[in-house]
Parts: C-alpha cells; structure tokens; sequence
C-alpha cells in the first residue's frame, strides 16, 4: 500500500506541477502533493526525502499565496 501510494502521490505532483500556468490552485494542489510526498518519505523511513518535499511544499504555498494577490 504504501508503494501505492507514493506512485500515485508523485504521478499527481507531475501532473500538477505541468498545469500550475493555468491556474493557481493547480500550485495550491501541487504543494498538497509534495506535502503528501514529505509523508510518504516519512513513512518509507526515508526522512532527508520527505525534508526536501516538505520544504518543495512550503515553497509552492508561498508562490500560491504570491499569485492570491
């Protein structure tokens, strides 16, 4: 299952990540995605993985908010 998810987790990070110029809230849904891929990397024991993708994460939250305004 967790392999499950982790597949499905990175195939939505791709696919959010190739429609962020046609609205924002794909940047909003990439950013749950790599938050999504943080936990997998926790859960995989592999935590230097789910660091970089909670920080990719935090970043994609800050341009969300950038294109708000």
């Amino acid at each position: 299952m967790l392999t499950v998810f982790g597949a499905t987790i990175v195939t939505l990070m791709m696919v959010f990540y190739a429609l962020e110029s046609r609205s924002r809230w794909f940047t909003f849904a990439f950013a749950l995605a790599c938050f999504g891929s943080a936990t997998y990397g926790w859960l995989a024991g592999t935590w230097p993985f789910g660091v970089v993708e909670a920080i990719w994460g935090i970043i994609a939250l800050r341009k969300w908010h950038k294109l708000k305004r």
